[in-house]
């Protein structure tokens, strides 16, 4: 994804620049990998916008950096002339301090930065072997851990676990374990001397003795495969399939889905929610609007879920250890994570301040965030933190229901089926009859530490309760 990224010059960059202007080379400063979200550790270098030569000016994009969770444009922002590129196009995991480029100031040869190395501008440190960082979640605030048993809050001295060998397993074809009978064909001693002399598999001859014991005369009578049977077995050796490399996205998205089963234990709560009346506000309102506005169904889900969440605020609270203590964050404010698919993967704006808001500028937000979504131009800010997340497949006519996995560490998310016409009984002066109704199935996934079931069950409750009688919303 692009964004906008600026990059503020450190006095050490600087102490380079000058300790390597003695080795011959004009003065020069040495632009090292930025960390562009707070979770970053490592990029990989993606299209370079200025070659060595040109002219830089505040707010020029130098280059795309893919980081864990995005594709980024990095903006430089002092005046200068690119001297030299380190690191190419396609280069991975590259480090965030490892130096990428050379800047020189206007006017300045930048001839003799021909030769100039990596190792001139002070050499490169590895990328760290496990990024535990890239936990942080694309679309919710870095969890406060706390942890004192991590590498970086052991005590200097304190003693080091001897490594330990890895297990090895053994290779296995998976097979029953056999015998040595088992796996030697019964045959005469006649019949193995003749296959030995003829070349013929003992293992491929079809026994006609007693109790499939193969004779001399089976060896005989043996004709081998034809030779299609070869060519065919090499065709089906060939590679069905095609290995696609995980994008730093991909990984980041799988690290939060695995962490989130494993440490939050789920429950889900499902309903079926009439949408008639939600519908006919809706055409009301949109046919009023005079194009200043056209209101989505989800704009009232998102709506009605900030009401569900303020009756139950318990809802709107996450898990956190903060300084070895475990607390329960509960919310004054309901932001809003709206489930985007991207080109690149799932991403989750935030609609902030849901609870103030009116229909028209949740409508607006969500309009706006899902284009610069789509288009790589969120800010951090805008997709990390978030206090609920709304995933709605309603566009598609196929999913009836679904349930979805929380984006720690909010403690809930509301998964929303597409809308179907239901026959509901009724009874009239007339009679029995039957009515057609508009109903969506919504299934709320909750955290177990934070939501017991109960409030989980009350807060489907009160949405329920806001999306059947949608004027409340107006209240």
């Amino acid at each position: 994804m692009l964004m906008r990224c600026f990059f503020r010059q450190l006095p050490a960059l600087l102490a380079i620049a000058r300790s390597y202007a003695s080795k011959s080379f004009p003065p020069h400063t040495v632009v090292t990998m930025p960390a562009l979200s707070p979770t970053m550790t490592s990029g990989n270098i993606g299209t370079w916008q200025k070659a060595a030569g040109d002219t830089i000016a505040p707010g020029d994009v130098l280059v795309e950096i893919e980081t864990d969770k995005a594709q980024m444009d990095f903006e430089f922002q002092e005046d200068g002339v690119l001297a030299k590129i380190l690191k190419d196009s396609g280069e991975k995991d590259v480090a965030v301090g490892n130096p990428i480029a050379v800047m020189v100031e206007e006017g300045t040869d930048i001839a003799p930065f021909e030769s100039f190395t990596l190792d001139d501008a002070g050499g490169e440190k590895a990328p760290p072997a496990k990024e535990s960082t890239e936990e942080a979640a694309e679309s919710s605030e870095p969890a406060d851990t706390g942890s004192q048993t991590s590498p970086s809050t052991l005590p200097k001295d304190a003693p080091k676990e001897e490594s330990k060998p890895e297990p090895q397993e053994s290779e296995s074809s998976g097979g029953r374990l056999q015998t040595s009978l088992e796996r030697e064909p019964s045959a005469s001693p006649a019949a193995k001397a003749l296959a030995l002399e003829r070349g013929v598999p003992i293992k491929q001859v079809k026994g006609t003795g007693p109790g499939g014991r193969i004779t001399k005369q089976d060896i005989e009578k043996f004709k081998p495969a034809s030779s299609a049977a070869p060519a065919s077995s090499a065709a089906s050796s060939a590679p069905t399939y095609e290995d696609i490399p995980a994008s730093s996205m991909r990984k980041t998205i799988a690290n939060r889905l695995q962490q989130s089963m494993n440490q939050n234990p789920h429950y889900f709560v499902a309903a079926t929610v009439s949408v008639s009346k939600l519908l006919k506000l809706r055409q009301a309102l949109n046919s009023s609007a005079d194009g200043q506005y056209k209101l989505s169904v989800n704009d009232f889900i998102i709506k009605a879920a900030a009401v569900a969440c303020k009756k139950v605020p318990a809802v709107n609270s996450s898990w956190r250890e903060i300084d070895g203590q475990i607390i329960i964050r509960q919310h004054n404010t309901v932001d809003v994570s709206v489930a985007v698919a991207t080109p690149i993967g799932l991403m989750t704006p935030i609609v902030k301040g849901v609870e103030g808001l009116g229909l028209s500028s949740i409508s607006a937000q969500v309009k706006d965030l899902g284009k610069r979504a789509r288009d790589g131009k969120l800010k951090p800010e805008e997709y990390q933190g978030g206090t609920f997340t709304i995933s709605n497949m309603g566009m598609n006519a196929a999913i009836d229901r679904f349930t979805a996995v929380i984006n720690p560490p909010q403690a809930g998310i509301l998964a929303v089926g597409t809308t179907k016409k239901v026959a509901v009984p009724s009874s009239t002066e007339e009679g029995n009859g039957v009515e057609w109704d508009e109903q969506v199935v919504v299934t709320g996934s909750f955290d177990h530490k934070v939501v017991d079931g109960a409030v989980g069950g009350e807060w489907i409750r009160e949405f329920k309760k806001v999306v059947e009688n949608p004027l409340e919303m107006m209240l």
